[in-house]
């Protein structure tokens, strides 16, 4: 061959609990076709059914990025079709199985939001989840909380049902072969840097990255930040495609 095809492949990136593409959108709007944000899923109603719509909608190749819950789903991913990925990036996510308090946590939120209202149930989950002084940004909390009240109250119970039932996936992170990458905001209380750290510790040759100035919205919170952590990211994804295509 005269010349070399480039082998980057897109990044479809996942949300997390009653969010959508918005969370994505400074990337995609940085990026632009190196990103496929995917924007919710519908009406499923576990893990499994998620990583399904993804599939069907993502390319034959590709490389997944989840935030939050969507990094649970990103693995639901590789565990359907490992060797669709081309890389698996989990930001701001967990493995562990459900605590024992975290059921009773998530149905009295619930709880609060058929009481009260979805806007009840927001004002008590959002701002927790932003660290504090990045609250103050302007329009950052209204662009979220709008997002979240899109999603509405029939898909946060489906979505919380979904974690609350997920599967174990602590014994998949030894199996993942390519590049991957785990990151979370050094502020993030809900999936704090010590959890991450130990996730790309399971992973071989994972990259692990803290991102300062951040809490639990990594994307929106450090838009800079972040896309910029995909771009160098994605960029080692094309190298790995490069030199696997040159060994055939």
């Amino acid at each position: 061959m005269s010349e070399s095809p480039s082998l980057a492949v897109p990044a479809v990136l996942l949300p997390g609990l009653i969010c959508d593409a918005r969370i994505w959108a400074p990337q995609v709007e940085a990026l632009g076709d190196a990103v496929i944000a995917v924007d919710g899923y519908g009406e499923a109603d576990s893990l499994s059914a998620m990583a399904d719509q993804v599939l069907e909608q993502a390319p034959a190749r590709f490389a997944v990025v989840g935030h939050s819950m969507g990094g649970r789903v990103a693995l639901e991913v590789f565990r359907k079709a490992p060797t669709r990925l081309a890389g698996i990036g989990l930001i701001s996510t967990g493995v562990h199985l459900p605590k024992p308090n975290e059921a009773e946590g998530r149905f009295a939120l619930l709880a609060r939001g058929v009481e009260e209202g979805m806007d009840a149930l927001i004002d008590a989950w959002l701002p927790p989840m932003v660290w504090e002084p990045n609250r103050l940004k302007p329009r950052l909390m209204d662009d979220l909380w709008q997002m979240c009240s899109d999603a509405g109250l029939d898909m946060f119970e489906r979505q919380i049902r979904a974690l609350l039932a997920r599967p174990e996936v602590e014994s998949l992170l030894p199996q993942i072969r390519c590049p991957a990458l785990v990151a979370t905001g050094a502020h993030d209380a809900w999936a704090p840097p010590v959890q991450h750290e130990a996730i790309a510790a399971a992973i071989p040759g994972a990259s692990y990255a803290v991102i300062p100035d951040s809490g639990h919205m990594l994307p929106v919170e450090q838009p800079e930040a972040m896309t910029a952590l995909l771009t160098t990211w994605l960029d080692h994804v094309a190298q790995a495609e490069y030199a696997a295509a040159s060994k055939h």
